[in-house]
């Protein structure tokens, strides 16, 4: 299928051959016949990546100081590529999409195959959408029409914060689409509306709608402002316009009546005048997107709606509010179309965006389009039994640390699959990769695939690992293995060792490691490990135990992996105390205690709450009156060794040999880089961390 995508790197916009999304739970898969042009988020959006790197580093300030502060604990090299990686990430345009429905996933009801519905899916001949983030049409409303559901939501939401009652007077401040449709709804709720807006085509729209207009340039908006309310001022003011100046929101608080309302829908400097919002009591509020559910996984992903009479309006409610306006004739959006144009002539929007004057610019979808699955972007022959490399998820593990080393060793890499098909794209054309699909099964059912590498979210590993096992592959997954004991038995039953099944603990293979395990021998030892991993939200994916399982199973576990290499030995038994007066199972600032069944002990402390300027990681062992400190993967240092001074390197964490190692592995045959009994072993510590946590106590790792 076709559909367009931006570069950050180049600003360029380009329509793209990329691999139809397949319909999966919760979701419904719809063929696009209409979206809408955003002008100023998209235009915001081009105009960026077109930007040179300073101009880029000069509009993310916050970002720069990410980049410092990664250069100062990674290297100047790591971090740099980390960037340019990001950078090259495609970037899907689009958020105002109509189609019908072609297929539905399971658990989805109220929708049905052959349904006109409205979504915020991406300018694309196909989109695949959460059940929650759509909404039926009503059969008066044509597709163009609802094309501006999405976007007439954004400025639904700003006027359902802004509470506006019967009668009162409310200033729209930019009469761009957003703010034209806000204008429209506000009359229809009973509102005198005032339109603030330098251009006269714009004007000219709301006037005809019944708006009463201003322009900024040819007079004083403040004062028109307060002459129309009899010097009271506006009961609300709600913000659609874009501006890097504080000047609207300054204006916004003189033209406010005391105990006015401010909303802002737009982008807009914020240096707030305290005298301004302090002597009339303003209030002022940032209005998110389309409405509650917004950002929030559970609901958007998960399915998971709130409960209507605690959260009457949430983003689907909102648009389907939107469709019933247009359908009761409330709301007019045929008269904002400028322009109507084929998908194929995209170009003639964006190839001048800075300087289009368009008010909406609509897309129109062929009828017939290519609905693959898979794409061909490198035509070579692979042959089965030659090592052939399957690729199931495309984020950040995959495109900044393993396709540049796998890249590097010339791996054969077959295909890649990636949930929507665009990032899988842009990596298999950078590194010559085969195939790209967004049907993950397709690689699989591959007799060219002789390795499945997964980095998907920790959720899809245990399940993918079983199929990829059961389809006779050799298996590689990053950590973690599984999530809970019942998924590791589901692996543990159809793997026999007639495949390797490999882990990413990637850090026993590194040089350091190597070197430790080497000068400090057989004997039982005492391992300190450090992980200063710093702080991740609470509402990123990772915390969520059901999706990510949570920091110690998901990230901690590398450490048990290695402290098993270097001491030789499993661990007996685990216990586990986090920070807290009351610490939950899941935990992300804990201190790890592991007994071994040779007598060696390891402490794991993983800590979130330390300081990004320290190293991230460290690691202490001590045995026979030796010390051996290595220091973020840089840097070992032996004390009372004979063998051992002094180990430089760049940042290595062992990812490259690792992955040298198991494409040979695979190639010429042999065991598992890693012993399956020690992976169990670690994957079961893991689980015992966290019930340790729960019954504060010693908790024996179950055989």
């Amino acid at each position: 299928m076709k559909q367009i995508i931006q570069s950050f790197k180049t600003g360029e916009t380009i329509l793209e051959e990329v691999p139809a999304p397949v319909v999966k739970r919760g979701y419904v898969l719809i063929k696009t016949t209409r979206s809408l042009v955003s002008l100023g988020t998209e235009r915001m959006l081009v105009e960026f990546g077109k930007a040179n790197m300073l101009q880029k580093a000069m509009q993310q300030p916050d970002r720069v100081k990410q980049v410092l502060g990664k250069i100062k604990t990674d290297g100047i090299k790591p971090t740099l590529t980390a960037v340019f990686n990001k950078l090259e990430q495609p970037l899907a345009l689009g958020y105002c999409n109509v189609g019908t429905v072609v297929a539905v996933g399971e658990g989805v009801e109220g929708f049905a195959i052959g349904d006109r519905v409205a979504s915020n899916g991406h300018h694309a001949e196909y989109v695949c959408i959460p059940k929650n983030l759509i909404a039926n049409i009503p059969a008066n409303v044509t597709d163009e029409e609802a094309a501006f559901t999405v976007i007439g939501s954004i400025g639904l939401q700003g006027i359902r914060l802004c509470d506006p009652q019967l009668g009162e007077t409310i200033v729209v401040v930019g009469l761009g689409l957003i703010g034209l449709i806000t204008a429209e709804l506000l009359l229809a709720n009973g509102c005198r509306v005032i339109g603030v807006d330098p251009d006269a085509n714009k004007a000219e729209i709301a006037r005809k709608k019944g708006i009463i207009t201003i322009n900024p340039g040819e007079s004083d908006s403040v004062k028109f402002v307060m002459d129309m309310t009899d010097k009271v001022g506006a009961d609300g003011v709600i913000i659609t316009a874009s501006a890097k100046s504080n000047d609207l929101i300054a204006d916004a608080a003189k033209m406010s009546r005391k105990r006015g309302r401010i909303i802002l829908v737009g982008v807009v400097g914020l240096d707030i005048s305290r005298a301004d919002f302090y002597e009339k009591e303003l209030t002022f509020q940032v209005s998110c997107s389309y409405g509650p559910g917004r950002y929030d996984d559970n609901y958007e992903k998960g399915g998971v709606d709130y409960p209507l009479p605690f959260v009457r309006w949430t983003e689907q409610r909102n648009f389907k509010a939107v469709l019933q306006m247009m359908s009761a004739g409330k709301l007019d959006v045929k008269s904002l179309i400028t322009e109507r144009i084929r998908l194929n002539d995209f170009d003639k929007i964006y190839s001048n965006i800075s300087n289009q004057e368009s008010i909406a610019s609509i897309l129109e979808y062929p009828d017939q389009a290519d609905a693959s699955a898979t794409v061909v972007i490198n035509d070579g022959k692979f042959a089965a039994g030659n090592g052939g490399i399957g690729i199931i998820g495309a984020g950040n593990f995959t495109s900044m640390t393993m396709l540049p080393i796998l890249g590097d060793i010339g791996a054969p890499l077959y295909s890649i699959a990636s949930a929507a098909g665009v990032t899988g794209t842009a990596l298999a054309k950078k590194y010559k990769i085969g195939k790209s699909t967004t049907d993950y099964k397709s690689i699989l059912n591959d007799l060219a695939v002789d390795l499945v590498v997964i980095t998907t979210r920790h959720n899809q590993h245990a399940h993918m690992v079983v199929e990829a096992l059961q389809a006779g592959k050799h298996v590689f997954v990053e950590k973690p293995l599984a999530l809970n004991r019942e998924e590791l038995d589901d692996i543990l039953k159809v793997y026999n060792g007639s495949k390797t099944l490999t882990v990413g603990f990637n850090r026993r293979f590194s040089p350091h490691m190597q070197k430790v395990k080497q000068v400090a021998g057989d004997a039982p030892m005492n391992v300190i490990a450090t992980m200063n991993a710093g702080h991740i939200p609470a509402n990123v994916w990772v915390h969520d135990m059901k999706t990510g399982g949570g920091r110690i199973v998901g990230e901690a576990c590398h450490y048990m992996d290695l402290i098993t290499f270097l001491t030789g030995s499993k661990i007996k038994s685990v216990c586990m105390n986090a920070m807290g007066l009351n610490p939950q199972v899941n935990t992300d600032s804990a201190s790890i205690l592991l007994q071994y069944e040779n007598g060696s002990t390891g402490v794991i402390n993983y800590f979130a709450n330390g300081s990004k300027a320290y190293s991230k990681e460290r690691i202490e062992v001590y045995t026979q009156e030796r010390t051996i400190i290595t220091d973020n993967f840089t840097e070992t240092e032996g004390f009372g060794t004979k063998n051992l001074s002094k180990l430089k390197t760049n940042m290595d964490k062992g990812h490259t040999a690792q992955f040298k190692l198991l494409v040979e592995r695979v190639k010429q045959g042999g065991k598992s880089l890693i012993p399956i009994d020690e992976i169990v072993n670690t994957t079961l510590a893991s689980f015992a961390a966290l019930e340790s946590l729960q019954k504060r106590e010693w908790v024996n790792v179950a055989s």
